[in-house]
């Protein structure tokens, strides 16, 4: 059976952006990523019984999902996904002209949030609508031109489609503090948080697992059968959690929502341990801990959203199945997956400034700085743990102590990249160096 490594690397080097495409978009992330945790710093107050509006902490969920979450998901799709459909990109200037126009509205919105400047949140929300269109349309143009690996190009088309929602209720959110919603705000709400976490987020995990998880364990390419199931089941719970969105049955179809949920996500989850059970690279390290303690919390933000339709009574379970969702399961995902992206990306990139003589490019684990990682594992989950707790107990104290430990990561995290930065470009000038005629 052919390797999933072999398939997606097969021809890759012709279809790889220049770097400074998609390490851009991460290097924006990792930015937000610390932004994120002085947000929540900055609104601790208001952080335990959370429940939507205007303020620092709705800028740091805005930070995170948009800053760290869309902004790796734009970065990593736009490399990765050319790749395995085995179609470029094309014009590379759309996707450069995507982050000058995503990045600052981002932090255009995520301020109008925090500080309540209506007039400064509609200027970002403008900007980052008009770059998710963007978005979309490469996507679109790429998935159509598909020639490989269906299930993930179907897990694409799931992302965008889901997107579509998000942009939409998305403006309406929006349209809501200037006095011009487009649907009622309960309904939009339910549908951006469903679609933008599980359907945008949730498809693109899932789908560029099939393709990163063996790659990494260098395993084989997990069974379709099961992985085109696990999709089907997945978008009937999105449709089942749409329609109860907008009124029909809402309990009813919310909680088999939750019950689809689950099984495509068991479905998923199966072909992930078998593919990290049979692969011949079995210790893959504490970025694979962190990618499956997020499988767990995945499975926990179901049973808590499960929970908030029940009307569990807790002041704070609102707030902890957003900290579940986002800062446990996608967040934490995400960090663990980027650990291992970036120095990959970056050895592939130093790999095509290649001279006689100058040997083999170097290694991904030549290009990562191991402590910086190591400090970051420790504060991400103690950051998440502490701030779990304090929701619990109703503690903004405890959040300050949990956003502090998230800014220590974060900057870790932070250093971790730009040590790859360096070694890619250091190993670059080596190898530029060696090509250059003899006076």
């Amino acid at each position: 059976m052919k390797l999933a490594a072999g398939a997606f690397l097969a021809g890759a080097g012709s279809r790889l952006l220049p770097p400074s495409i998609p390490f851009r978009f991460f290097g924006a992330a990792v930015t937000f990523h610390v932004l994120a945790w002085i947000a929540l710093l900055a609104g601790a107050d208001d952080v335990p019984q959370f429940a939507g509006g205007l303020g620092w902490p709705l800028a740091a969920l805005h930070l995170v999902t948009l800053g760290v979450l869309a902004m790796t998901a734009i970065g990593a799709s736009l490399q990765l996904l050319p790749v395995a459909t085995r179609l470029a990109v094309g014009n590379r200037r759309w996707p450069a002209a995507i982050w000058w126009l995503y990045t600052p509205g981002v932090a255009l919105t995520a301020c109008g949030m925090g500080t309540g400047m209506v007039t400064v949140l509609a200027a970002g929300a403008i900007a980052v609508t008009a770059a998710l269109v963007a978005f979309a349309l490469l996507l679109a143009r790429n998935l159509l031109g598909a020639k490989g690996m269906p299930i993930v190009v179907a897990h694409g088309w799931g992302a965008l489609g889901s997107l579509a929602v998000v942009i939409a209720t998305a403006l309406s959110l929006a349209g809501t503090y200037v006095g011009a919603p487009i649907i009622d705000r309960a309904s939009a709400l339910a549908l951006h948080v469903t679609f933008a976490a599980y359907g945008f987020m949730g498809m693109l995990a899932l789908g560029l697992a099939y393709i990163l998880v063996p790659m990494f364990a260098l395993s084989a390419a997990p069974d379709e059968h099961p992985a085109w199931a696990s999709l089907a089941i997945a978008v009937l719970a999105l449709f089942l959690a749409g329609a109860a969105a907008i009124g029909l049955a809402p309990r009813l179809l919310d909680t088999l929502a939750v019950g689809a949920g689950l099984a495509a996500v068991g479905l998923h989850l199966r072909l992930m341990a078998v593919a990290l059970a049979t692969g011949m690279r079995r210790n893959l390290g504490p970025s694979f801990a962190l990618v499956r303690i997020a499988w767990a919390l995945l499975v926990a933000s179901l049973l808590l959203a499960l929970a908030v339709v029940h009307d569990v009574p807790h002041d704070g379970i609102a707030p902890l199945f957003g900290l579940v969702l986002i800062g446990g399961w996608l967040l934490t995902l995400l960090l663990g997956i980027l650990q291992r992206i970036v120095p990959f990306l970056a050895s592939m990139h130093a790999g095509q400034v290649r001279t006689r003589g100058k040997g083999l490019p170097p290694t991904p684990s030549a290009l990562t700085a191991v402590r910086p990682l190591a400090i970051h594992f420790i504060s991400h989950l103690a950051a998440l743990a502490l701030v779990t707790l304090a929701i619990a107990a109703g503690s903004p104290l405890i959040v300050r102590l949990g956003a502090a430990a998230g800014i220590v990561g974060a900057l870790a995290f932070g250093a971790f990249f730009a040590t790859a930065m360096r070694r890619m470009r250091r190993s670059q000038a080596v190898a530029r160096a060696g090509a250059m005629p003899l006076a």
